[in-house]
């Protein structure tokens, strides 16, 4: 039998979406990683540590992340938060799982979500359209787990007029034509 020779590569979700509407952008993100963490019991301390040694992120409060240039960490339940990173290469569980130490339960979440980077100045409009949270009252850094459309998203606010948005890879073409089709309809 013939052995296969091949060898196979990531791709973006959505292609490596970067497009214009007006003066707006929408750019998917496909060189951030996401690792979710999970707290052990009684190990809150331990894993503040690892955070502050390992990334210099202080453990997020409910509905804000803290980031540290491109890192961030989003709480997004009582004991778990999602590490969001630049890492270019398949082992960002294992480069968590390294600086942890074994404070944290973690699981690499990258390929489960599209990320898409909104920015622009008519991005409140567009995401008022889109998301039942009032988005323009987040603070830098504000973050919140939402509905957009009918499709499940986390929108984590990092400046004035850009935002990252989050949702499951499995309907990233549904929603990116439900941002696209915000932004047509506040640009028009």
């Amino acid at each position: 039998m013939a052995e296969l020779a091949f060898t196979l590569s990531a791709a973006p979700i959505l292609g490596g979406v970067n497009q214009s509407i007006g003066e707006n952008r929408i750019v998917e993100r496909d060189d951030l990683a996401l690792v979710s963490i999970a707290t052990p019991i009684d190990g809150e301390a331990s894993l503040t540590a690892s955070l502050e040694t390992g990334w210099g992120l202080a453990l997020p409060d409910p509905t804000v992340s803290t980031p540290r240039g491109e890192t961030r960490a989003v709480r997004t339940a009582p004991d778990q938060l999602l590490l969001i990173f630049q890492h270019g290469t398949p082992n960002a569980d294992a480069t968590v799982k390294s600086k942890l130490g074994g404070t944290g339960y973690t699981t690499d979440q990258t390929d489960a979500w599209v990320i898409l980077e909104v920015s622009g100045p008519k991005t409140l409009d567009a995401l008022e359209r889109l998301c039942p949270l009032d988005v323009s009252h987040f603070p830098d850094g504000g973050a919140g787990r939402t509905v957009m459309e009918h499709m499940g998203a986390m929108v984590i606010r990092l400046g004035a007029d850009r935002f990252l948005l989050l949702s499951a890879s499995s309907s990233a073409r549904s929603f990116l034509h439900a941002v696209e089709t915000s932004y047509r309809y506040v640009t028009d």
